[in-house]
């Protein structure tokens, strides 16, 4: 018996989809939730790139949208909810995932509005891309899944998807694991300039504002990421189907209007909804977030970050900073996953 459980874990780890993963990792999952915390020790040892799908994915009407969503692991195991951000997709957590559900987690990876499969209900809906808009959808998805609390993980937009959720709904989130710290931000703060060289690692951000860059990233927008996965990333040498496994969810009819809306938003140059404008204004205070934190930085990050020393006073509950080396960019938990599924075991137990 003992030799065909190992004989299977091997298996998932190497190769097996994850929609099996979920119920070869049934038992292991019980006995978590028995037993209490996972140890970051038991996140199996995963080489990047190891896993290329998801197997089926599931959709779910939440708030304003029909949600897609991959989910792994055992149903009664503790929930971790992983963003991802833009130019990537849920694929940046493809070995991260499996990581964390043989470990006992019940893992789930939503697109955001914009990415893959998930859609609008309604035609007439705004196509927001405002930071408090994209929050707002993954507490409503937590609720259409009757979720109450989760771990919260993710880097890029998802991050700071994460940390306005930690802010502001801190009872929904058990602990929280962000690539870049803390990445809070208002539109008043956006006006401040910055020395030239920062701004030049904003170029996109201002190509945005024009109607010619509209125009460039919905006729390019697969070229256009790949530049962007290349500067962020300078040193992650991945090969064309790593990045059309991402591309693909591009495609989303209201992919150009959310990414679009959500930098020129940024700028002041776009406007929101009033109904998120309280939620606004209280992100605008740059509140200090309570709820158990690891962040994580990529030792290669080629993409604007600050440092993180700059956001470590942000987190007034049990924190901790990593830096993880060996030529790490920007898409961390796709170029780092065991370092970045440890992190999630790691903050389960603060």
């Amino acid at each position: 018996m003992s030799e065909e459980i190992n004989r299977d874990r091997r298996r998932f780890v190497g190769t097996v989809a994850l929609t099996i993963a979920a119920a070869q990792f049934g038992m292991i999952g019980s006995a978590v939730a028995q037993t209490g915390k996972a140890n970051p020790a038991s996140v199996p040892t995963i080489k990047p790139g190891t896993n290329k799908s998801f197997g089926s994915l599931k959709q779910i009407d939440a708030g304003l949208l029909n949600v897609g969503y991959a989910e792994a692991g055992p149903s009664g195991g503790p929930v971790v909810v992983l963003l991802h951000g833009w130019p990537y997709d849920i694929h940046s957590y493809v070995d991260v995932t499996p990581s964390l559900a043989s470990a006992g987690y019940r893992v789930i990876v939503p697109y955001l509005r914009g990415y893959g499969t998930t859609r609008f209900l309604s035609s007439g809906t705004f196509r927001n891309g405002q930071p408090s808009a994209l929050a707002f959808d993954t507490v409503a998805f937590m609720d259409a899944l009757k979720i109450k609390t989760a771990i919260l993980a993710g880097f890029d937009w998802g991050a700071r998807t994460a940390n306005i959720i930690a802010a502001l709904w801190p009872e929904r989130c058990k602990g929280m694991v962000s690539v870049s710290g803390y990445l809070i931000g208002s539109q008043e703060s956006g006006k401040m300039p910055l020395p030239p060289k920062a701004e030049l690692e904003w170029w996109y951000q201002y190509y945005f504002a024009t109607e010619r860059g509209r125009a460039g990233y919905d006729k390019y927008r697969h070229d256009f990421a790949k530049l962007i996965w290349q500067i962020a990333s300078p040193k992650w040498d991945f090969d064309d189907a790593t990045f059309d496994r991402s591309a693909a969810a591009f495609d989303n009819q209201d992919h150009v209007n959310i990414v679009i809306h959500n930098y020129r938003w940024r700028l002041g140059l776009a406007e929101g909804e009033p109904k998120y404008d309280d939620l606004e204004k209280r992100l605008a205070e740059a509140p200090v977030i309570s709820v158990p934190t690891i962040t994580l930085e990529g030792d290669a990050n080629g993409a604007p970050h600050p440092d993180a020393s700059a956001y470590a006073k942000k987190f007034s509950a049990k924190y901790s900073h990593r830096t993880i080396k060996g030529g790490i960019g920007h898409n961390l938990p796709q170029e780092a996953p065991q370092a970045f599924a440890k992190a999630v075991v790691e903050v389960d137990g603060y």
